[in-house]
This record gives structure tokens, sequence and C-alpha cells, in this order.
């Protein structure tokens, strides 16, 4: 599992013009079932993923592929974590 933190840089003034390559490239990452949450970090900071499958590399590839992170309107930074216990509602993520 993979937490990306989405950090706004100095370059945060363009979001808007990459704003619907953004939003689709997220979409992309629900559809092949990738993703499995997205959201904004507060106080508007930036963005926060949590991505399932795949390897680092995988996301590493695919998170360089966010308009967002190849016009450097955000950093990106992908932390690795292997999920050990989780509320039962959130089971089907130890798998």
């Amino acid at each position: 599992m993979f937490i990306v933190l989405l950090r706004f840089s100095d370059n945060k003034a363009r979001a808007g013009d990459f704003m619907d390559g953004h939003r689709a490239w997220l979409q992309r990452g629900f559809d092949d079932g990738v993703f499995l949450l997205a959201g904004t970090l507060q106080p508007g900071v930036g963005g926060g993923i949590l991505a399932g499958g795949g390897t680092l590399e995988e996301i590493e590839t695919r998170v360089g592929e966010d308009p967002f992170v190849a016009e450097n309107v955000v950093t990106a930074e992908i932390l690795d974590m292997a999920a050990s216990k989780a509320d039962d509602r959130l089971a089907f993520l130890l798998s």
C-alpha cells in the first residue's frame, strides 16, 4: 500500500492550467483499481492519495504522469506502507 503526498510547490498558481488533466489522471487511477482514496491536504497545502497494488516503481511511474507533478505544480512524496492492522471496515486493505 502506498500513501502519496502531493504538496503544492512555488508553481501552485498554475494549478488551474492543469486541473482538467489532473482530474483525468486521478480518474484513471480509480478506473484502473490502483487508487483507493483521494482528497485535499488541509489547510489547502496539496492532496493525498491512498494507492493499493502494484510495485513502488509502478506507483512512481503513475505519479510522474500526473500533470501537476510533470508541470511542478506539486512535489510528490510516496510512502510505502506495510499495513498490518486495520479496523474491520478496512480489513480488505490487509490482503
